[in-house]
Formats: C-alpha cells, structure tokens, sequence
C-alpha cells in the first residue's frame, strides 16, 4: 500500500469521525413506540420457549426411536432427562404506568424507631 493510499484513507477515516460527532442524539420513544417495542420484546422471547419446546420434543422423539432400534443391544434409556414444558398460548400483559402503580404515593407513618441500635456515641456491652 503506497503512502498516499494510506494518506487518504487515514483523511477519510477522520472526516467520518468528526461528522459522525456531530449527529444529534435519537429522540427519545414515545410511550406507543416503547410499549411496541416491549411488546415485540415480549412475542421474542415467547417465539424462543416454543422453538425449544419443538426442539425439545423432537429429541425425545429420536431418543425414542434410537433406544427402540437398539433394544436388542441391551441399552436402557436413561431416566435423567427432563420433560419438555409446553410454554402455552402467548399471553401479553403490559406494564402499568408509574403513576398508576403507586410510585408517588407517601410513605406509611412510622410507629417505630428504624433500627434497636443504642445511639452513637453510647457504650456498648462488654461481652462475658
């Protein structure tokens, strides 16, 4: 690679950067956006459990055919397994909002002290 190569990807390199440094942040999403997002979240994870419960239950099938054609070899199956959970139908609730939820509301009053401590600056009992 000759030096003026190198000189001009190096020129490129650096304009990229500072244009780049000038782009305005994302605005932030608005709460339809953010629950859609939570939502497809939500249909992601549960496409995950079904896909493994397929999986899941395609393996049982081959390990069942694989100790049925070998039975005659004297092997068992192990019993180590576990069973495969169905992950049922796709059920979306979405959060409450923070106001909603009780996020603001006052503290209880308080009847009691925080803590049994004895204050600072008081001895403490000498243990026998």
């Amino acid at each position: 690679m000759s030096i003026r190569t190198f000189a001009i990807a190096a020129g490129l390199l650096a304009a990229s950067a500072l244009a780049h440094a000038k782009l305005p942040a994302p605005p932030a999403p608005t709460p339809e956006a953010a629950a859609k997002a939570d939502e497809a979240k939500a249909r992601a994870a549960y496409a995950t459990k079904v896909e493994g419960y397929k999986l899941c239950k395609a393996m049982d099938k081959a390990a069942a055919n694989h100790f049925k054609t070998t039975a005659g070899a004297g092997k068992q199956p192990s019993a180590g397994a576990p069973a495969c959970t169905d992950p049922g139908p796709f059920a979306y609730t979405p959060p409450k909002p923070a106001e909603a939820a009780g996020a603001h509301s006052p503290a209880a009053t308080a009847t009691s002290p925080p803590s049994n401590q004895a204050p600072a600056g008081a001895p403490t009992p000498k243990k026998p």
